[in-house]
């Protein structure tokens, strides 16, 4: 059993199309934060369209607390900004509502177990290079600065055009099995 730092059960559930809703809403209400605060990390409203392809592939988690939504989390197992072929995970789109803060540890907890489970080396993620908090975050969790890179689109997205945002990739050593 997983427990948030209220010692109540943490649960992942898998998303289906159906509750894409619930995801959109947790990011959208991180992403507003964010924006609150002059953090350029997301959009103000995410698209159905950019979470849907990793919804359907199965990689989109609900994170429930109590049982109310607390956050989300996307787990991929390839991401183009990393171009070694060591065998990782990777996060994206972790996102907790503010009732909820403090549940990112959790949060990539679970991440690193389930990379590990599939074998994977390390876990990766990255956020935009200005998010100062953030990256100072990552690192006093174990992860690892490993270079600045120029991702297109709005950030958040991943396009091979439109505007530029530079991300900081980061990653975690797991431990062997």
């Amino acid at each position: 059993m997983t427990a948030d730092g209220d010692g109540k059960e943490v649960v992942f559930q898998r998303v289906g199309v159906d509750p894409m809703d619930e995801v959109l809403s947790v990011l959208d209400e991180a992403a507003q934060w964010l924006n609150t605060h002059g953090i350029s990390q997301w959009p103000a409203r995410f698209e159905a369209a950019w979470v849907e392809e990793a919804i359907l592939r199965g990689e989109t988690w609900l994170v429930t607390t109590g049982d109310k939504v607390a956050g989300t989390v996307t787990m991929d197992w390839s991401d183009p900004l990393w171009t070694d072929a060591d065998a990782a995970g990777y996060v994206h789109r972790m996102a907790v509502r503010r009732w909820a803060s403090g549940l990112g540890v959790c949060i990539l907890d679970w991440a690193a177990d389930a990379a590990q489970q599939r074998a994977a080396k390390y876990l990766r993620l990255d956020c935009v290079k200005s998010n100062d908090r953030l990256r100072a975050y990552y690192e006093a969790r174990g992860f690892a600065h490993r270079g600045d890179v120029p991702v297109g689109g709005a950030p958040g997205q991943r396009l091979e055009d439109g505007p530029v945002t530079w991300v900081s990739r980061y990653e975690l050593a797991l431990p062997r099995a």
